[in-house]
Parts: structure tokens; sequence; C-alpha cells
């Protein structure tokens, strides 16, 4: 790995798109069956995407709603070093985005660096983006990019 950085010394390395998906437990255990099998019999499997499964839409929501995206757009553009910074940047009170970003650390869309006794939590992007993949019922799983 390669550190570069101005001020704060930075590990540079290409972090995956987490992939999003609702509702799909049944193939995502199928491709995780096959994938052991593959890796069983030898084969290489390191372009494994990680993928984070809701069970419903409402729980999807709760990761795109705007404040979250927002947070993480701060996050991404500035890379505050505090939970505080963070608040300050998208203007909002510090326990609502500590609660936000708590959320998002469970889920493991952001990871905190640091945070030991009298030391602040830097939060941290997990991914490089996010990909949402919602086959419509009666489709045949493969799904086409859209434009808007």
């Amino acid at each position: 790995m390669e550190l570069v950085g101005v001020g704060r010394l930075q590990e540079v390395y290409t972090m995956p798109t987490l992939k999003v998906t609702v509702g799909e437990r049944d193939r995502l255990n199928q491709r995780t069956r096959s994938r052991i099998k593959a890796a069983q019999e030898g084969e290489d499997l390191d372009d494994a995407q990680p993928v984070l499964n809701f069970g419903s839409y409402a729980e999807l929501s709760r990761l795109l709603s705007p404040k979250n995206l927002e947070l993480l757009e701060a996050i991404s553009k500035h890379q505050p070093e505090s939970i505080r910074e963070a608040a300050d940047l998208v203007e909002r009170d510090y326990k609502q985005v500590h609660r936000n970003l708590s959320e998002l650390e469970d889920i493991g869309v952001i990871e905190f660096e640091n945070g030991g006794p009298g030391q602040a939590k830097e939060p941290k992007l997990a991914y490089d983006g996010l990909e949402i993949d919602i086959p419509f019922a009666g489709s045949n799983g493969s799904v086409g990019a859209a434009a808007p």
C-alpha cells in the first residue's frame, strides 16, 4: 500500500462498491452456496462484491434517507476527524449525527477509527459507493441500467 496525503497520512487502496439488495435472501443464499463450492474446488474468488441485503423497502429507506446520504457525502468529500466535525459539516445536532453514524456502522457502511479513551471517533467510509439492485417481480434477474 502506498501512503499519501497532506497533513494526514492516508492509505491508498481500491475500496469495493457495496451492492445493496432488498428481500433476496434465497437468491443470495444460493449464490453463497455456489461460491463456497467454487472455493472448495480451488477457484479464485477475489472478485467477490460485498452485498448488504435488507428484508424490506422500509429498512432500505433508512439507509437511503436524505440525512444519511448527506452524511456519507460529507464524509467522502471532507474526511472529518470526529463525529462532531461531521455534525458541523452537515449543520446538524451532534446527538442526531452520532445516532445516524452508529446505525451506518451497525450495517457496515462506515467504520470508526481511533475512538479510544479520550479520543474522537473518526468516521470512515467502508466502501467507495453503493450499487442498488432491486429486480422487480417477474423480471428474469437481469437488470439493466436506467437513465434518469
